[in-house]
């Protein structure tokens, strides 16, 4: 989940009954959806002996500390690992994984039963999932082919805020609500909803 820790575990098995070493390079970047390299985030290098048939568990930690200024609105690190077998002359693995870091920032309540040219409030509730404050908090609210800025209050580490949002729909049938949340330290949270406005 953005803003926290990243936890990776690299299962490493040794299939013959010789005994192994293992040489390790692991690195991290934030990337573009593209797979374009933004940032390299973290390096590592660790070496492993593997017995006959053995199997060990390499873990690699990122803070949030290491990637939260370079990671883009893709919300995407991509890690490698290059696992080299010393003494086999040319024997390499790759491995790869793209993380893509979800969103639990926007939450939409709307009523049970939403009727059209009746008023209607919704519940929108927001947060900042970092350990640290943010500021400048701007809520962008579309709805009707219109959009309403919202400034906010800036929030806390961790902090969960709401606010309330009134309108009256002009017609029966599916609307959709979009919400984008952003703030000095990151933009474009997006959260959306359909509602069934019902006819009166």
């Amino acid at each position: 989940v953005f803003g926290k820790d990243i936890t990776l575990i690299l299962i490493l098995n040794n299939l013959s009954f010789d005994r192994k070493t293992v040489k390790v390079d692991m690195s991290a970047s934030t990337v573009l959806y593209t797979r374009r390299a933004v940032a390299e985030i973290l390096k590592a290098t660790t070496s492993v002996d593997l017995g006959s048939k053995q199997g060990k568990h390499i873990r690699l930690k990122i803070p949030y500390s290491y990637y939260g200024k370079y990671l883009t609105t893709d919300k995407r690190i991509q890690v490698t690992a290059l696992c080299e077998v010393m003494h086999m002359h040319g024997v390499k693995l790759l491995v790869e994984k793209t993380i893509i870091l979800e969103d639990t920032n926007i939450i939409i309540k709307i009523p049970r039963r939403v009727v059209v040219n009746k008023a209607v409030t919704l519940e929108i509730s927001y947060a900042n999932p970092l350990p640290e404050p943010v500021d400048r908090c701007v809520l962008l609210v579309t709805l009707m082919n219109q959009q309403v800025k919202i400034r906010l209050a800036r929030l806390a580490p961790r902090e969960r805020s709401k606010i309330y949002f009134e309108f009256t729909p002009r017609k029966t049938g599916p609307l959709q609500l979009q919400v984008d949340f952003s703030c000095d330290k990151f933009s474009h949270v997006k959260g959306f909803v359909t509602i069934a406005v019902a006819p009166a």
